[in-house]
């Protein structure tokens, strides 16, 4: 997996040099060995620029539900040593209590990470609570560093035309926004992505794109029908929690090439739409395979 995301940031930033690279969970992946005393990965933390974290304080075993500290305690070695080397964090929180909300996003300032209380799983809509983004500024962000909070608003199925999307995201004062490439089967286009730089009080946000390198999805441009009956050799079973969703082998040049490498590829068409980087999903993916492999061992 390591090896996949440098991929993908070699090509992107053989594109646009300034594109931001940010895979959420899988934050082991920031050192060689199997625990945190181990060697920082080089060449890997120069091809990211942040790393993002579900479930850090809340929502882990259950939205709303504070994460078992010893969990949280483990990830935060992690995403410490990934602050002291220059990385951004960001982290979601599902939450649905405002005061919940209020100590999730308190903590995770503590800590210098970017944060976003999600009250919903489904991240398909702009919380009511708080009022305002935590830490409203009215400040340009043109870099990770200078953002102060984001919104993950990856599902705009409420939304029933990009012009709703855009005008709900710009009626808003949130620094950076990880969103989809695509309403539906139409994808945001350049023109469009500036118009979602605006923040409502005369500022600018950093907007990136969300993409999933370690599960193929049914609904993507790249899925072939055909494949339910006739899957490819790296096409593996759907994940039980997530209807559309299927494990993929990411290391095979099939899926890749269809990720990352080329203007038709995926990461191809985001730089075409001009965000300014992307936030890879399912980068944990390797713990299964691991896990697997651990059982077969035994």
């Amino acid at each position: 997996m390591r090896q996949f995301v440098q991929e993908i940031s070699a090509y992107a930033r053989s594109i646009d040099p300034d594109f931001f690279v940010i895979p959420q969970n899988g934050q082991e992946l920031l050192v060689l060995g199997d625990d945190i005393s181990s060697e920082v990965d080089q060449s890997y933390l120069a091809s990211i620029d942040g790393i993002g974290r579900e479930d850090l304080f809340y929502g882990f075993a259950e939205d709303d539900l504070a994460t078992d500290p010893a969990i949280t305690t483990q990830w935060l070695g992690y995403l410490k040593l990934a602050r002291q080397n220059g990385l951004s964090i960001l982290v979601i929180d599902y939450c649905f209590s405002p005061e919940k909300m209020d100590v999730s996003y308190g903590r995770n300032q503590e800590l210098g990470f970017l944060s976003f209380a999600a009250d919903r799983r489904e991240l398909d809509d702009i919380p009511s609570y708080p009022a305002h983004p935590f830490t409203e500024n009215d400040a340009p962000v043109k870099s990770l560093d200078q953002a102060r909070n984001f919104l993950y608003l990856i599902n705009p199925a409420h939304y029933s035309t990009k012009e709703e999307f855009i005008q709900a995201v710009t009626s808003t004062n949130y620094d950076l926004l990880v969103m989809d490439l695509y309403l539906g089967a139409e994808a945001f286009t350049r023109d469009e992505i500036e118009q979602l730089r605006r923040k409502a009080n005369g500022g600018s946000r950093l907007v990136l794109c969300y993409l999933s390198i370690g599960e193929a999805e049914d609904y993507r441009l790249y899925w072939k029908q055909a494949w339910k009956e006739q899957p490819p050799a790296w096409l593996m079973e759907e994940n039980r929690n997530w209807a559309g969703n299927y494990r993929v082998q990411y290391w095979n040049e099939e899926w890749k090439a269809l990720i990352t490498g080329s203007p038709d590829s995926y990461l191809g068409k985001i730089l075409e739409a001009g965000f300014d980087g992307v936030y890879l999903d399912l980068i944990d993916a390797f713990w299964t395979f691991e896990d697997e492999q651990n059982a077969l061992n035994e």
